[in-house]
């Protein structure tokens, strides 16, 4: 249950490795490989067996890619990796800001025209089109994966057992859920579906195939008749079978390549998430969007409730946690001591099914790595004067949570209670916001951003991101970014969690999660609806930290209220120092 704090990969490696890559390429004659962080289910987390990335960089990273040439390479990260992908990799891959500077842009120059060979279970078939689209004169080439081919000691492929997701938690059962999906992809007559999440969802399913993610590795087919084909290995689904009755069909996952191949009526495929070998194998291909995906990220009432009790239970573990917090010695405690503490208290809820990832805790300047992991080899003393950012949540069987709190250990500088205040008016702004029905995430992420800009100061990630019911913590396809194009509808749930990372110096997040709710009309409303949010998340905001100036009326009397909701809801569930610790966090401004 609590993190590992080993490393999984080493710099010093990667050139090594990189040379025989290389000298392989030479020897199949291709002048290049492709080398995503991605699996066969294309989903955002891989297992160890998959993590070809850090196995050939060392780079640890939740996203990116990297290029191998004969002679040359490179990696492509987005910018809450800026710092983490120069420490984890050695200087022969060139680091590439990405998707500011995209394969294709870096191909174009680097490989104007040549073999570049790729794995299909690994490409997307959007991916594919970019790459084709954009560098006419290379030629792709489909290949086994080469990386595989080079690592000695790889990890065998996960075999975690699925099991029953009830009824309760779920809210609707899987033949229903089965039913009403496969009307909505007439005129198809199958659907095929590969990411694990929406597998789970579907059949109403969990596995742990995927670290701290409770999803089992197979592929579905979803056929216009309300039937199932589930390709999954037999080790896995002893005890789903009875569960998944006489509408799902169980079969290896060596069938579902000639399952493909006899289908001859149009099949929906996902092109964001279908492999290429997915596509090759049908006869006639039909894009459109995974039907899963929609229904998934609109929470049902049962989903909803779940992730409130899930929330409460995660917030009283965070408040016995910051309490102990506040009361060690600063300099007596090391990042490592800290996460322990933390997994500590939420596995005394007796209800923890696992952390929903690894935790961030960051010290002054690993704070400002946005996805920073203490190792043994990295970990540091909390200091007077520092900020400690520490970010984490809980896997409960009846939701996913995921909150981050900066906390002062000492005096904050006037410099770190500016910064904080600013992230912190953007948070309000959010938890605060009415918008009319139909506005996407990329309308609204700006208002996150609206009081750091007025410093100069911004942050490189998206503000919020869509999360599961017991499923991945990081769950499409809704989010608050500047790339969040997909609208906002009631039942999501996402987080809110605007930041600020002076680079070498220290890092801020304030993050709660929140519902998209209905909004009710106001007197002279001309917008036939509203839309707001409900924040699910119940866990003080340090007041240490907050320049009372900068805030606006309406955001005090936000917080304040947020505080006396966190104060009324949880001291039935703390006692002794927690409460007294509760107490004074939540007093008013």
């Amino acid at each position: 249950m609590f993190q590992s704090f080993t490393e999984t990969a080493s710099p010093a490696q990667g050139p090594a490795r990189l040379s025989a890559l290389q000298d392989l390429l030479a020897d199949r004659g291709f002048d290049g490989f492709l080398i995503p962080r991605a699996d066969a289910h294309q989903g955002e987390y891989v297992a160890a067996h998959d993590d070809r990335l850090a196995w050939l960089t060392g780079f640890t990273g939740s996203a990116g890619w990297a290029i191998a040439l004969r002679d040359r390479a490179a990696i492509f990260t987005d910018s809450r990796y800026t710092v983490q992908v120069k420490a984890q990799t050695a200087d022969v891959f060139e680091k590439v800001d990405w998707p500011g500077i995209s394969l294709s842009d870096w191909l174009a120059k680097a490989l104007p025209q040549g073999r570049l060979a790729y794995d299909p279970w690994l490409l997307t078939v959007s991916q594919k089109k970019e790459l084709e689209k954009n560098l006419p004169e290379v030629e792709l080439r489909a290949t086994d994966n080469l990386i595989d081919a080079l690592w000695e000691d790889q990890p065998a492929p996960p075999m975690a057992a699925a099991f029953v997701h009830p009824m309760d938690l779920a809210g609707e059962s899987h033949m229903d859920k089965i039913a009403r999906l496969a009307k909505d992809i007439a005129p198809q007559s199958a659907a095929v579906i590969t990411l694990p999440d929406s597998i789970a969802w579907l059949l109403n399913i969990r596995g742990g195939d995927i670290p701290r993610n409770p999803v089992a590795h197979g592929f579905a087919i979803l056929h216009a008749d309300a039937r199932v084909d589930l390709f999954m290995d037999p080790a896995k689904t002893d005890g789903i079978r009875d569960h998944l009755g006489d509408s799902v069909r169980l079969m290896p996952v060596e069938a579902f390549l000639p399952a493909l191949a006899a289908l001859t009526d149009p099949v929906r495929i996902d092109p964001e998430s279908c492999p290429v070998a997915v596509v090759d194998a049908l006869a006639n291909p039909v894009e459109g969007r995974d039907p899963c995906i929609m229904p998934k990220a609109r929470k049902n009432p049962a989903e909803l409730e779940g992730s409130r009790n899930a929330h409460l239970r995660d917030a009283t573990a965070m408040v016995r946690f910051l309490a102990w917090l506040d009361a060690q010695a600063p300099g007596t405690l090391t990042e490592i001591a800290v996460v322990k503490q933390l997994e500590a208290f939420r596995a005394e809820t007796n209800a923890l099914r696992d952390i929903s990832f690894d935790t961030i805790c960051g010290a002054g300047d690993h704070g400002a790595i946005v996805h920073y992991r203490v190792t043994d080899a990295t970990d540091r003393a909390v200091h007077e004067g520092e900020l400690l950012l520490v970010d984490s949540g809980g896997q409960y069987v009846d939701g996913t949570t995921d909150i981050t709190r900066t906390i002062a250990v000492g005096e904050p500088t006037e410099e770190h209670r500016d910064a904080f205040t600013r992230v912190l008016k953007g948070m309000i702004t959010l938890s605060r916001l009415r918008f009319p029905k139909g506005r996407s995430g990329s309308d609204i992420d700006v208002l996150a951003r609206h009081s750091l800009w007025e410093a100069g100061l911004d942050y490189g990630h998206g503000t919020g991101h869509g999360v599961g019911a017991y499923l991945c913590v990081h769950e499409g396809p809704a989010s608050i970014s500047p790339k969040g194009r997909v609208p906002l509808e009631p039942g999501m749930i996402l987080s809110n969690e605007p930041g600020f990372y002076r680079e070498g110096e220290y890092g801020i997040r304030i993050e709660n999660l929140i519902i998209v709710e209905e909004a009710p009309a106001l007197p002279r409303q001309s917008v036939a609806q509203m839309y707001r949010f409900e924040t699910l998340t119940l866990v003080p905001i340090d007041r240490r930290l907050i320049v009372p100036e900068l805030l606006l009326d309406a955001e005090k009397t936000w917080l304040d209220g947020y505080h006396q909701r966190v104060l009324d809801t949880l001291l039935p569930h703390v006692e002794d120092a927690a409460e007294d610790w509760l107490r004074v966090a939540c007093a008013p401004l």
